[in-house]
């Protein structure tokens, strides 16, 4: 598989992968496979609402305390 990044691209993703002490194809592969999983769980999310209807702020709001997502200040 051969790929092609813009040059500001692929200067930020050699040194994200360096920074996390990786190879720049394991690096690349596991950022693929977030962006795979993110994809996945929204097209979840999405066919769970159709079902169900749409999360209430409620919910939402307990998903992100649940999940560590929440602002630090409940003002903010």
């Amino acid at each position: 598989m051969s790929i092609s990044l813009g040059a500001d691209l692929g200067d930020a993703v050699r040194d994200a992968a360096r920074r996390a002490g990786k190879g720049l194809s394991s690096w690349l592969a596991e950022a693929a496979a977030t962006k795979l999983r993110a994809e996945a769980l929204e097209q979840y999310l999405d066919e769970w609402e159709r079902e169900h209807g749409t999360f209430t702020m409620a919910e939402l709001e307990q998903a992100e305390r649940e999940l560590g997502l929440g602002a630090a200040d409940p003002a903010a």
